[in-house]
């Protein structure tokens, strides 16, 4: 297919005298077409189709539909018949009323030529630079940031389930690429145990049974990839994603012991980044943040926060269920960045900020992040002889003790992350007589005080915001913050944000950029109707509450 872009951009006269007498009071998707003119058009697309072939239907469009499928919840069949039926989605994009439509798989391709170019950012792009020329979009001010937990496309797996799988998953990629291959190699029981889904099979209640199981698929797979890897074996086979997939999933599951297979003790497993959890979404991963467990990925929403503006959208990062929050500020501010949406203040929680992270977005990006900041955790932390209690001098490389000691080595290390540390130790003749010496140290053998710092530009950060912290002032501004929630929670109940409607990281990346739009569009519609925005909500009984009693009931 290829692109011929539309030369007007127009929406047609009878399609406007039509909209207006259908829709006096408008629709979100008039309104957004009036506001906002049109969203995007063919030549921001045009690389994603081959210069010569059928054409295809506008992608302008077909970028606008997505947008508009999203922040409806419609399926690709609705959302073709709402482009093919309703007069609202004709105005919004510019078509005759006796215009067809399109099938609805073509939704679907395009999609994959978005993945495919890694394209998802230019339709959340089109959406903010719409709003900026219109004067909606703010961003010198503030921005705050969450993430949330994403569930995999796929259904969570016990062990068993997922090793069974992973080997049903191989045998019949096996079956389809060379059935008269594995027909001479397969032994009889593996038509009983894997011809049907795991989830149709009844596995044992005791724990032995089970354990026995899951050694009988260990070695099924293991005779199979022995099958496959033989000289006489098809070399086409070895490279099956089913294959790898089972190879991958074995390894990390079972080893031999003495030539024979046994199941690898938890200590002896691949890292969780590492660890296949489903063989019919391999890039998912198990994580888990506090109580909350799950197999997928994560999503980080950043936006706007002005009072006299909409709470834009303005960067949208996915990324696997086990990065940690900390490692995003940087990835977050460079998103914005490139779109020319840093904020002066991005408020986060406890998260994200490190004392590095504090101090990048700062010299980097001329961004104050704040959050709170981890309180010094080692096991002299707090009274009189706590790591805020010792004097540093960092021109002179040393440090004084309370009681006047002044260290004795200073050296420049790594900590077991990589991260770059200094290390300060006193003699351990001046900590061995001091009378203070098992107050000031945490081991009951150690004979000196060692002290491990940050390098100064990010101990004096961490500092100074521990120092904020603790004021009023700070605690009341950091209330802002807690915006961010209310936008998880609407992109959960009405774009589905929980779980993903795809498989892989790239896809699902796809759908959260997508879901970002379609927030814009709406908050963007309830801007331009003087929707007020809604309030923390709380129950009768809460509201009862006299004001002088705390949250626990304490007075």
């Amino acid at each position: 297919m290829s692109v011929q872009p539309k030369g007007s951009e127009e929406i047609p006269v009878e399609t406007v005298r039509v909209a207006r007498a259908a829709f006096p009071k408008g629709s979100l998707a008039i309104r957004v077409r009036d506001e906002l003119g049109p969203l995007f058009t063919d030549d921001q697309f045009t690389d994603l189709f081959p210069a010569r072939g059928k054409p295809a239907w506008s992608p302008g469009r077909l970028a606008l539909v997505l947008v508009l499928q999203f922040v409806e919840g419609l399926t690709d069949r609705q959302a073709a018949e709402a482009v093919r039926a309703r007069i609202d989605f004709k105005y919004a994009l510019g078509l005759e009323l006796a215009d067809p439509g399109f099938d609805f798989s073509v939704l679907s391709e395009f999609r994959d030529r978005l993945v495919e170019a890694d394209a998802g950012r230019r339709v959340l792009d089109g959406i903010l630079a719409a709003a900026r020329s219109k004067g909606l979009l703010k961003t010198a001010g503030r921005a705050r940031t969450d993430s949330t937990h994403v569930l995999s496309a796929a259904r969570q797996l016990c062990w068993l389930e997922m090793v069974a799988e992973t080997l049903r998953s191989a045998l019949n990629a096996l079956a389809q690429a060379a059935p008269d291959w594995l027909a001479g190699i397969a032994e009889p029981d593996w038509f009983r145990h894997y011809a049907t889904k795991a989830e149709d099979s009844r596995f044992p209640q005791a724990r032995t049974r089970r354990d026995e199981v899951g050694l009988r698929i260990g070695r099924d797979g293991m005779r199979l990839l022995e099958a496959v890897s033989a000289p006489d074996a098809p070399p086409a086979l070895r490279t099956l994603d089913e294959v790898e997939t089972l190879r991958r999933a074995w390894v990390q599951s079972f080893h031999l012991v003495d030539g024979e297979v046994r199941r690898r003790d938890p200590k002896d497993r691949p890292p969780g980044a590492m660890r296949l959890v489903t063989p019919y979404d391999i890039e998912a991963r198990g994580s888990v943040k506090r109580d909350t467990f799950w197999d997928g990925y994560k999503v980080h929403l950043t936006e706007t926060c002005e009072p006299d503006a909409p709470n834009l959208i303005t960067n949208v990062a996915t990324t696997l269920a086990t990065v940690p929050d900390d490692r995003m500020a940087a990835v977050v501010h460079t998103g914005l960045a490139t779109r020319d949406c840093l904020p002066g203040e991005h408020w986060v929680d406890a998260g994200y900020p490190t004392a590095a992270q504090v101090v990048a977005a700062r010299t980097d990006h001329g961004v104050d992040l704040q959050g709170p900041v981890v309180g010094n955790t080692t096991a002299q932390n707090g009274g009189p002889y706590g790591q805020d209690a010792f004097t540093i001098d960092w021109e002179h490389e040393r440090v004084t003790c309370p009681n006047g000691v002044i260290s004795t080595q200073w050296h420049h290390r790594h900590s077991q992350q990589g991260l770059p540390v200094i290390r300060v130790r006193f003699s351990p003749a001046d900590c061995r007589t001091c009378p203070s010496l098992r107050d000031c140290v945490s081991s009951p053998k150690a004979e000196r005080r060692e002290i491990t710092l940050r390098h100064r530009a990010e101990h004096e950060a961490v500092q100074a915001a521990r120092t904020r912290q603790q004021t009023d002032a700070w605690k009341d501004r950091y209330k802002i913050r807690a915006g961010v929630e209310g936008t998880i929670s609407q992109a959960v109940g009405r774009c589905g944000l929980r779980r993903s409607r795809y498989r892989g990281l790239a896809k699902t990346s796809l759908q959260h950029q997508l879901t970002g739009a379609a927030l814009n569009l709406a908050r963007i519609d309830a801007h331009l109707t003087d929707t007020p925005r809604a309030c923390t909500r709380t129950s009768h009984f809460a509201a009862l509450r006299p004001a002088e009693l705390t949250l626990d009931g304490a007075k």
